[in-house]
């Protein structure tokens, strides 16, 4: 499983950097289609959105809704489907659309919303990363863009802003819609090269924190929810390895009495306004624990990328570089990211 590839002159440990490129240029062409899709939608008496992914793949959602947040009062939330088909929120009828997203599409609470959704005539499109899947071909609207595990995180990212972007232009909110999108346009490239630059780094933190058995992530802002994904969704699941996850700002209202000397932390910083509060744990971290990691959206250098759309895509940036330690944590671990002992393997 150890093998070497050359790109752009370094030598990166299991990565096709045209792979990685194409899945992610699929996900950024979302665009072409995004404002029709938005549009014809809020014609036909959408008035509401809601984000329902089973599992991680919601936490992904998060900066898109954020986003919305920022700078419309248009109702856009998240929900868990398992808690949808029980118990469903207010005002989930024919005036709401919900944005199903699932990489396999065949996600088992995912289709069964999809079954409860028809029956409200709840409005629904599915972003997959298999076509004929249920998902995929049973959603009023769909769109595939191929991915495996270790590409995800940056196609969902990608989608989902692009998908609240078009919302916001189709809304008046925004007007430089096709400025923004024509700069995600240039992300695949850049974000493989990021990937290069990081490989050395990458290696060495791996091999740094191969065997520690437990780590507090931590970030605020638009890179929190990937501090949460990568500890739940990646050590967590795929390595087996303890984490405990918590928001930047509750930092301190519990959290900080587990630091002493040998507590691995990670912090992730992004570019947002929030960037402060990981300032605030950065600051107080270094006094109390030798085993602070860093990762920062800003030491990633993005030619061309504009500074207040760096802010945006931060999740994005951090999610590109851990790809990288996880490639080789695998490898270091003699763990394989693909090996399950339940999930999908018995009954729960």
């Amino acid at each position: 499983m150890n093998v070497s590839v050359e790109t752009k002159s370094t030598k990166m440990l299991n990565f096709d950097r045209d792979r990685f490129v194409k899945i992610q240029a699929g996900a950024a062409a979302i665009s072409e289609t995004a404002r029709s899709m938005m549009k014809e939608f809020l014609e036909d008496g959408v008035e509401r959105i809601y984000f329902m992914g089973t599992g991680g793949v919601q936490l992904l959602t998060q900066p898109a809704i954020d986003l919305a947040k920022k700078y419309s009062n248009f109702p856009v939330e998240a929900c868990y489907p398992a808690q949808v088909v029980i118990d469903p929120p207010y005002g989930l009828d024919e005036k709401a659309l919900v944005i199903l997203p699932s990489l396999s599409g065949t996600t088992k609470e995912s289709v069964a919303l999809l079954e409860f959704l028809k029956s409200r005539e709840v409005k629904t499109l599915s972003l997959t990363g298999h076509a004929n899947t249920p998902l995929a071909k049973q959603a009023d609207k769909t769109y595939t863009n191929f991915a495996e595990d270790d590409t995800s995180s940056e196609s969902f990212y990608l989608q989902t802003m692009t998908l609240v972007l078009a919302l916001l232009a189709e809304t008046g909110a925004i007007s430089n819609y096709d400025e923004i999108v024509d700069e995600f346009a240039k992300l695949p490239e850049l974000l493989a090269d990021a990937k290069a630059a990081y490989e050395a780094e990458a290696a060495r933190l791996a091999d740094e924190i191969q065997n520690e058995k437990y780590h507090i992530f931590t970030g605020a802002g638009s890179v929190w929810p990937e501090a949460h994904y990568y500890g739940m969704c990646i050590l967590e699941e795929m390595q087996w390895i303890r984490t405990r996850p918590v928001h930047g700002a509750d930092f301190f209202h519990g959290t900080l009495e587990l630091l002493e000397p040998g507590v691995s932390l990670f912090l992730f910083k992004g570019e947002d306004e929030f960037r402060p509060l990981g300032d605030r744990v950065e600051a107080f971290a270094k006094r109390y624990t030798d085993k602070l990691h860093v990762l920062d959206a800003a030491s990633v250098d993005l030619p061309g990328i504009s500074n207040s759309i760096r802010a945006m895509i931060s999740p994005v940036i951090l999610a590109t570089l851990l790809e990288r330690l996880s490639a080789h944590l695998e490898v270091l671990r003699d763990h394989p990211l693909t090996t399950r002992r339940y999930y999908k393997r018995v009954e729960y």
